[in-house]
């Protein structure tokens, strides 16, 4: 029998931190609480009941989620059909009817095996995403006619996008334990109902918010094989082990890091391999097509392109594009080992994802939810990011009366191109914004509302509360905490004695 801890050596485990309470620290929420009775009082019993945070914030996101289903009714009814220009004019656009019979799947055709008449010879989506695709296929009803068998494939994908909305909602909830209700962020942004159900990006993203999760409770190899799933689903969520990279750098968690890179190649080539040994060409597609694809929607390349007499090509914009995004990440990594305590996880997925976006050439508007999660676990302030959010809704609009202008003859319904200049820049200054907040919290801790409520890393996992061990500048200074505590903590870069490991 193992002795019981001695209750001098853990000091936290008698009395558990309160969950923060977004009414009580964040003056928006606070002023949106009025609306259904005002901030929660200090002697309310929390968790006594089924409603839990977290189940809350489930079926909030559900309800919200429908409301963005009804948005798309103009075009289940006949906007993908009929006319060229009503499915954007009713700003209800969303790739997955079209793509039904277009990509083969009404005629049973086997993604990346089979070849595609026209255009695009092969599926130029990543592995794991087709498989979505062929699962929703499967089941859709194959009688009646073309139209009613797209409006079913749509249903089908919107089911199953909505369960992958409340793993995001759930997830996020659970990852910084003291702050379940920052799940709200998710399930009440307007972009996010709006979004998500254009495209197939929230396989990718709920497969990344379950790794987030897994990392937080120090599960590293969990972590991997998620984030494997999520690359394989979707290119962006391999950015995250750049960052992830330098924070164990700066805290010696070489073994949790090598777990964390393990898992997720193994996970990515038990996807890949298969379809890579038997169908190289239908595998490589989306790797051609993204190399190959021109400068495209919502990029500053696009402003560029259209303001130029003499447009940059193809390959100098792949070259520009990859130097800016390098020089991206070297800047994140000089952040990481400068900053006077090491930043949060959360916060440099954030980061890394947003100078993906920013430097791409091409910014459908659903990319919007790839950052919408890491947005809250970085910064869940509801004034900045309901700000970021109103910048991403207008982009939204923009892209679709831009495309109603191009696609609606002499007639021109819609935004004409400077107008939508206008929205792109919108959509950049957004981003720009949340990012310079989330950098201000890492240069000054103390403005930080998740290190300000008493933590350090919550979403680091084995990086939470350890000690540095390679720090460059101002970091090798003693720091600032970000707030004052009342129990015990671990010093920054001092080791836990309550924990011999670092």
């Amino acid at each position: 029998m193992c002795p019981m801890p001695s209750a001098e050596l853990t000091p936290t485990s008698v009395h558990e931190p309160d969950p923060v309470r977004p009414t009580r620290e964040d003056e928006v929420a606070a002023a949106a609480s009025e609306l259904i009775g005002g901030p929660i009082g200090r002697r309310a019993l929390l968790g006594t009941s089924w409603w839990t945070p977290v189940r809350v914030v489930v079926l909030v996101a559900i309800g919200i989620f429908a409301l963005g289903l009804v948005q798309k009714a103009p075009c289940y009814d006949g906007g993908w059909f009929f006319g060229a220009s009503s499915q954007y004019t009713h700003a209800c656009y969303s790739d997955i009817p079209h793509l039904y019979q277009g990509r083969g799947f009404a005629d049973g055709l086997v993604p990346y095996f089979d070849k595609l008449p026209g255009d695009m010879q092969y599926l130029e989506y990543p592995v794991l995403t087709g498989v979505f695709m062929e699962v929703a296929a499967w089941l859709t009803p194959g009688s009646g006619s073309i139209q009613d068998q797209e409006q079913w494939y749509w249903m089908v994908n919107a089911g199953m996008l909505m369960a992958c909305a409340a793993i995001i909602v759930v997830c996020v909830s659970r990852t910084h334990a003291r702050r379940p209700w920052d799940g709200l962020l998710v399930a009440l942004a307007p972009a996010f109902a709006l979004t998500a159900t254009i495209n197939w990006d929230l396989l990718a993203v709920a497969l990344t918010a379950a790794a987030m999760l897994m990392w937080s409770r120090s599960r590293p190899v969990a972590f991997g094989v998620l984030l494997g799933l999520a690359t394989a689903a979707k290119l962006y969520p391999v950015f995250l082990l750049g960052p992830l990279l330098v924070l164990c750098w700066r805290a010696g968690k070489w073994r949790g890091f090598g777990k964390a890179l393990g898992g997720a190649t193994v996970a990515w080539l038990v996807v890949n391999l298969p379809v890579m040994l038997f169908a190289f060409d239908g595998w490589s597609k989306f790797y051609t097509f993204s190399q190959e694809r021109g400068v495209d929607f919502g990029s500053f390349w696009l402003i560029l392109a259209q303001n130029s007499t003499d447009p940059l090509s193809t390959d100098t914009v792949n070259t520009f594009a990859t130097l800016l995004m390098l020089v991206g990440c070297a800047g994140i990594a000089a952040l990481t080992l400068t900053a006077p305590r090491r930043p949060r996880f959360a916060q440099l997925a954030f980061l890394i994802v947003a100078a993906f976006i920013l430097t791409n050439k091409v910014y459908s508007p659903q990319y919007v939810l790839w950052l919408v999660p890491l947005a809250v676990l970085a910064r869940p302030k509801w004034r900045d990011f309901l700000i970021w959010q109103a910048c991403e809704v207008a982009y939204f609009l923009g892209i679709w009366m831009y495309l109603a202008y191009t696609t609606s003859g002499d007639a021109h319904k819609g935004l004409p191109t400077d107008g939508y200049h206008w929205a792109i820049g919108l959509h950049l200054l957004g981003t720009f914004y949340l990012c310079a907040m989330v950098v201000r919290d890492i240069l000054l801790p103390d403005r930080d509302p998740v290190r300000r409520a008493g933590d350090d890393d919550p979403s680091g996992g084995v990086l939470d509360g350890a000690e540095d061990v390679f720090v460059v500048g101002s970091a090798a200074r003693p720091p600032r905490h970000a707030a004052s505590f009342d129990t015990p903590q671990v010093e920054w870069g001092t080791r836990d004695p309550a924990d011999g490991s670092l």
